[in-house]
Order: structure tokens, then C-alpha cells, then sequence
């Protein structure tokens, strides 16, 4: 418990530099029209390998276009769709993206998945994914902990490997590259399956 708060607190001094402005989601209903390619009109993913950004924290948006402009987060199609927006963009983009209806997932019960999340790991030192991302998986906006709500299992699954391989290097004090290196891939496809269960 400790550690875990340790991490969150962490996160929140780091968080708290990037500064939220009023997003205004008419102008971003505009501004994500090159979007809909890949994240779907309504930004519930045109494909499973893609995220959902339907009802996901503004704030949490904002700082991976942020990360994508500055190439903090690294993915060669982002980066330059990113490149050119401003920071009202962004905002505005997150407004009309964080307003929109989920669409849930079928997803399948996994009985390892869930105790991981619940529980972590004590045996290899990953903690439980609630303290982060609650037990609902409702994420901490305040914090900058994504929601997991109707993620597609692939692209969690995709998610974790990036961390655990280095490739995605944008979390705030390496927190989910050092838990996902500890992760065996039955163990990430095991989260994957549980955490496309949410609703």
C-alpha cells in the first residue's frame, strides 16, 4: 500500500505541471474529422487495435497529444497528426471526445486477468491495477490514470507490450513500463481479456 502511494503521489506532482484550459466540444466535433479513420467518427475505434476515446478524461487526452507534438510518446502517424495542434486544439478535441457514448465490448471472463487486477501479483512485485485505475476501472482524471471502460482486449493487450518492451515511454515515472516488465505475456493477455469486461 505504501508503494502505491508512493506512485500516485508521484504521478500527481507530475501531473499537476501541464495546466487544463476550457475545451469547447463543437469546435472539436470539427478539429477530429481527420480522426475518424482510426478512432471512429464518435471515437469509439474504427478497429480493435486502436483506442476507444469515447468518454475518456479530457485531461488524459490532452497530455497524449501533448506527448505526441513533443514525440515524448513516440508513433509515427500520431506524431504528425499532432504536430501542427495547439493547445485550445487539443482541448477542444478532448471536449467533444470525452462527451461522446461508449460503446462496450462482449469481452470474456478471466479468472487471472481479474486476480491480477484485484490483487497484482506479491510473487514478482506488480501490484494490483486497482490502485491506479480503481476497481471499476473508472481511471483518476486528477491523477492522469486513464479510464478502461470498453477498451478493446487488443489494443490493452498491444498497450501492455509497448511498456513492458520499452516502446511506449510516455508514464509518468516509468510506473507502467516497471509493472509491465514484470507481466509474462499470459499474464497480459489475461488483464486484456478481464479489463474488455468493464462497463
Amino acid at each position: 500500500m505504501a508503494m502505491i502511494k508512493y506512485w500516485v503521489g508521484a504521478c500527481l506532482l507530475g501531473y499537476a505541471t501541464l495546466t487544463l484550459a476550457e475545451g469547447n466540444a463543437a469546435a472539436g466535433q470539427e478539429k477530429v474529422a481527420a480522426c475518424g479513420g482510426c478512432h471512429g467518427e464518435d471515437g469509439n475505434g474504427a478497429a480493435p487495435i486502436f483506442p476507444k476515446l469515447a468518454r475518456q478524461h479530457a485531461a488524459y487526452i490532452v497530455k497524449q497529444l501533448h506527448d505526441f507534438k513533443t514525440v515524448k510518446r513516440v508513433e509515427p502517424t500520431m506524431n504528425a497528426m499532432a504536430e501542427s495542434l495547439s493547445d485550445q486544439d487539443m482541448q477542444d478535441m478532448a471536449a467533444y471526445y470525452t462527451a461522446q457514448k461508449l460503446t462496450f465490448e462482449k469481452g470474456e471472463d478471466n479468472a487471472l486477468g481479474e486476480r491480477l487486477y484485484r490483487t497484482g501479483n506479491p510473487k514478482t512485485g506488480v501490484p494490483a491495477c486497482t490502485g491506479c485505475h480503481n476497481p471499476d476501472g473508472s481511471g483518476n482524471p486528477q491523477a492522469g490514470f486513464p479510464l478502461l471502460h470498453g477498451q478493446y482486449a487488443v489494443y490493452i493487450e498491444k498497450t501492455l507490450h509497448d511498456f513492458k518492451a520499452g516502446e511506449r515511454g510516455n508514464d509518468t515515472n516509468a510506473m507502467m513500463r516497471s509493472f509491465a516488465a514484470k507481466l509474462s505475456n499470459e499474464e497480459i493477455s489475461a488483464l486484456a481479456d478481464y479489463i474488455a469486461t468493464f462497463r
